[in-house]
């Protein structure tokens, strides 16, 4: 090879005709026919041709002369058949050197305006524009096999069809944003699905690629963009709730499972329901929720015979309705637990049930497990018994409600004294009490956000939550003595310990969650650190959690019932139901923290209380108090600031859909 040879290559998947202007150690400097010079390694050379053109030409001249010659190669390329010739040779399986190739396309009578180069040009161009049916390198081919060519037909095909989708979807995206009025039939409802596949699952969407392209081909490059084209093409809502297509949870339920639920009529006649249960409808049975609430799932009563109370925890007996392996059963194993967020309850059974039939609504006789715990004038726990019964609510109360009559209903007060007691007993046994405000957020009437801060420990809410505890803990107990296995849940004891005898600031608090280790389930009793108790389950919400409905058929099994789980059946439970627990909390958490950053994006600007929790290495984390949120403030905003320490921040950004907050040092 000398200066002057015509030679080829191939850039960007095209093959380049050039000559040679220099050659120095293994590199040639080349002018193409595009007018364009390149210093390649010479190995990248595909037609090393003799061919010569003289370089004291003009630059224009030699660039004319490289644009005829690739003219004359390009007009012999029909004159090669390459599928032919890999029917002929494909049997071989040889390697097949361009000028034995060249002489089976080109005879000796052939044209015979060509050279040699030309002839071996036009073959190398054939066979790189129609690679189905040969691999090459510089200068040899070799045929694939039968079932290679049927792949790369193939593939060539999807090729094809990809290009399409991509062009035409990124025309049909382009008009979508344009056009007041969008058609999601047809092929748009096809490009749709694509789009909305790949802002939910990105890299892990099937769709990655053909979204990413089409996107691209109508200028959008951004995740937040394509959110708001998803709206706009009817697809999504403003708050559309993303998690619940993440994690495949169902809003609804079937058809036929609605259906099926009108066959629980017959079990709530008097006769059906009175079979073999004690009657307790006489007792002054309340039950004590939130004021939106529907689904009634427990409830108590108080019983002075002078010289002891009688207290009674009565659980909605769902599995007097809801039978092992059947449709419903199926449905709330799936589902794992009832979904609560500010603008959407989705129930773990068909609303029927946790609304009506499985709800313990005032005036209406239902069937529960009722525990009754005997308790000495001074509120400790004497003995207890767990019976299949029927009870009548007489009143559903509110925790507002509660609190307004809790300093002169008899009955609410003896509650409250039950309840500081029990708390008492389990703080003297080692538990921790973490007292922090909750924040409760809800879409009302008018579609407007309401946040509002719950006091955990008001007198209500108080005493319901020791009482489930208590109830929990006795149903573990009796579960235990019986021997048999139920889903426990314990506690290793915390990192460390910051508030002693559950008192503490909020700082302290916070801090002492972060030190909690995590709950641990089982089929075997352990230690409840958190709560000071030697054994725990949760039974008392059976229609809004599997794991509670799992315990409950193992007392129902005790009393005879029906049968229980075996230890690994209940070992198998607690690992299926894991992930999708995880989830449903998942999701919960995110969609609060949305609807209050929702609520906060009209916020900007103002100026709220926060405790500085700890310092990072590039921000402080802060708690801002009114809404019980964690934020990160700058470290180059400020210095100085020590754990604990109040301060006043502003809220500079927030943007609900991203996930984001900002704030600034006051």
């Amino acid at each position: 090879m000398e200066p002057g040879n015509i030679v080829e290559f191939i850039d960007r998947q095209k093959i380049i005709c050039a000559v040679v202007l220099e050659i120095k150690n293994q590199r040639v400097r080349l002018l193409t026919e595009t007018n364009r010079e390149v210093n390649l390694s010479a190995n990248r050379l595909l037609n090393k041709a003799n061919k010569r053109i003289g370089l004291s030409r003009g630059r224009l001249d030699l660039v004319n002369r490289l644009t005829e010659t690739v003219k004359k190669r390009n007009a012999l390329i029909d004159k090669v058949n390459v599928q032919e010739l890999w029917e002929i040779l494909h049997e071989e399986q040889e390697w097949i050197d361009i000028g034995t190739m060249t002489q089976f396309c080109f005879s000796s009578n052939s044209t015979q305006n060509r050279s040699t180069e030309d002839s071996e040009s036009a073959v190398i161009r054939a066979f790189f524009k129609d690679r189905l049916y040969f691999k090459f390198n510089n200068s040899s081919f070799f045929p694939y096999s039968e079932k290679q060519v049927e792949q790369n037909i193939a593939k060539k095909r999807e090729d094809i069809r990809r290009k399409q989708l991509v062009d035409n979807g990124g025309s049909w995206l382009k008009k979508a944003l344009s056009d007041k009025s969008v058609d999601l039939a047809g092929d748009g409802q096809e490009y749709a699905k694509i789009l909305k596949s790949y802002y939910l699952y990105e890299k892990e969407s099937k769709y990655y690629t053909d979204a990413r392209d089409i996107l691209a081909r109508a200028g959008i490059n951004s995740h937040r963009e394509l959110f708001e084209i998803l709206v706009k093409l009817g697809i999504f809502q403003e708050n559309e709730n993303i998690d619940l297509y993440r994690y495949n949870i169902a809003a609804s339920f079937p058809v036929h499972i609605i259906k099926k639920t009108e066959r629980f009529a017959d079990l709530l006649k008097p006769d059906a329901l009175t079979k073999n249960r004690v009657d307790l409808t006489d007792l002054n049975v309340i039950t004590i929720d939130g004021q939106s609430t529907l689904d009634f799932d427990d409830a108590l009563s108080i019983e002075n015979f002078g010289d002891h109370y009688r207290l009674g925890v009565h659980i909605i007996d769902v599995g007097y309705y809801v039978k092992k392996d059947g449709i419903f059963n199926n449905e709330a194993f799936d589902r794992a637990s009832s979904i609560y967020t500010p603008d959407l309850k989705i129930p773990m059974l068909p609303p029927l049930l946790t609304e009506d039939i499985c709800s313990l609504k005032a005036g209406s006789l239902r069937p529960a497990i009722s525990i009754m715990i005997e308790l000495s004038r001074s509120f400790e726990i004497t003995g207890y018994e767990i019976i299949p019964s029927v009870i009548k609510v007489m009143q559903n109360f509110s925790y507002f409600d509660v609190n307004l009559i809790s300093q002169e209903d008899r009955g609410i007060l003896t509650l409250i004294d039950i309840a500081e007691e029990f708390r008492r007993y389990r703080l003297a046994a080692g538990a921790i009490n973490i007292f922090l405000p909750e924040i409760n957020i809800w879409i009302d009437e008018k579609k407007e956000i309401i946040v509002k801060k719950i006091d955990r420990e008001s007198p209500a809410r108080m005493l319901v939550a020791e009482i489930m505890i208590m109830a929990n803990w006795l149903m573990a107990r009796f579960l235990i003595e019986h021997k048999v296995p139920a889903i426990y849940r314990s506690q290793p004891a915390p990192k460390e310990r910051l508030n002693k005898n559950g008192q503490g600031t909020i700082f302290q608090n916070c801090m002492q969650r972060r030190l909690l280790s995590r709950f641990v389930l089982g089929s075997s009793h352990e230690h409840h650190s958190g709560l000071g108790l030697n054994a725990y389950v949760t039974a008392t919400s059976p229609i809004r959690k599997y794991y509670d409905l799992i315990t409950q058929r193992q007392i129902r099994s005790v009393l005879g019932m029906e049968t229980a789980y075996e230890k690994n059946e209940i070992d198998k439970t607690i690992q299926m139901l894991t992930q999708t627990m995880a989830d449903v909390v998942r999701i919960q958490r995110n969609r609060n923290r949305y609807w209050l950053l929702k609520h906060l994006e009209k916020k900007r600007g103002e100026k709220f209380e926060a405790i500085v929790l700890m310092k990072r290495r590039n921000n402080y984390q802060v708690l801002i108090t009114d809404y019980m949120l964690e934020c990160d403030l700058s470290i180059s905003s400020c210095q100085g600031l020590t754990p604990e320490e109040v301060i006043h921040v502003t809220i500079q950004h927030v943007d609900a859909r991203q996930d984001v907050i900002s704030i600034l040092l006051s």
